[in-house]
């Protein structure tokens, strides 16, 4: 395998996977190696425990993030999310609302792992539309922050935000949901334009370490995940997952929820609040001098 590993190599990519674990050097805007991220908090009751029993516990959320889509929420529930989320100097990401999980997609519905492969990515050229509508509505009510769930969406927007149809300050996320996982994408991803990109859930620390050699944006990895995706807990991997692929987003929290859309109630919401404080704790036991973003109401996604 060692010609085909140059191959790679000569074309600037990892030949292996960094079994050695090398430590990055890489820091967001702030000088952080890592952020925490609350993922699945769906409308603004959710967001406002989430923040509060996070002050009970002194730990830092750094982004909010919500996956059930724009359309699904009010223009007033989006302005509380955007209130909560500034107040506690946090980012908040809201996601694009058409896919197809959403809509006629008899493929989607078949509910086999073959038919699953679309996904929640878009389907026709209207859905395309309608997911930049869903996008300008976030942003033009105050929202900086896009999930987005579909490589084609993400360079459409990305051409609309260098066209100033989009805010310039906007940034987008790539979900894990894609189903990307190789240094040769998470290079592709970056170059359409996403601002942090969050790998499948399932990778190894060498392999998390392989795509840290080759992205220059944040990686966004989750330390614990829905019953649906696996239900795994890594909490004792985070001061790892910090040390070699800083600058990171934590997700944590979402072990809470038996699925991606769950419809977070308040109780979810101090429980995801405490699995947060449980990573923040690890890191600060096994990594003490780790940077963490402090809270902040500016972007400071861009890492140097």
């Amino acid at each position: 395998m060692e010609r085909y590993s140059k191959m790679l190599e000569d074309i600037g990519l990892p030949g292996r996977d960094a079994y050695d674990l090398p430590t990055s050097d890489k820091r967001f805007g702030d000088g952080a190696q890592y952020r925490v991220e609350v993922p699945g908090i769906q409308g603004p009751e959710a967001a406002r425990v989430l923040v509060e029993a996070a002050a009970e516990y002194g730990v830092t959320i750094n982004r909010i993030t919500e996956t059930r889509g724009v359309m699904r929420l009010t223009d007033n529930e989006i302005l509380e999310m955007i209130s909560t989320a500034k107040s506690a100097g946090a980012e908040l990401i809201l996601s694009v609302g058409p896919r197809a999980m959403y809509d006629t997609s008899a493929q989607y519905q078949k509910g086999t792992s073959e038919a699953g492969r679309i996904g929640y990515r878009l389907r026709g050229a209207d859905q395309l539309a309608r997911a930049v509508a869903d996008v300008h509505r976030a942003t033009e009510l105050g929202c900086r922050g896009i999930l987005v769930y579909d490589e084609g969406l993400l360079w459409v927007l990305n051409q609309l935000r260098e066209k100033n149809e989009i805010p310039s300050d906007v940034k987008f996320k790539l979900s894990a949901h894609c189903g990307h996982g190789n240094p040769a994408s998470i290079k592709l991803l970056e170059q359409l334009g996403a601002n942090s990109i969050n790998p499948v859930r399932d990778l190894q620390l060498p392999m998390m370490a392989s795509l840290r050699r080759v992205a220059s944006i944040p990686l966004d990895l989750h330390i614990d995940n829905p019953q649906s995706t696996g239900g795994f807990i890594r909490t004792y991997e985070a001061p790892e997952v910090v040390r070699i692929a800083a600058p990171v987003y934590l997700k944590s929290g979402a072990s809470v929820f038996g699925t991606h859309a769950w419809p977070t109630t308040e109780k979810e919401a101090r429980q995801c609040a405490k699995q947060a404080f449980l990573v923040k704790n690890m890191i600060d036991r096994f990594y003490p001098e780790a940077v963490q973003s402090s809270p902040s109401s500016e972007d400071l996604a861009v890492p140097v």
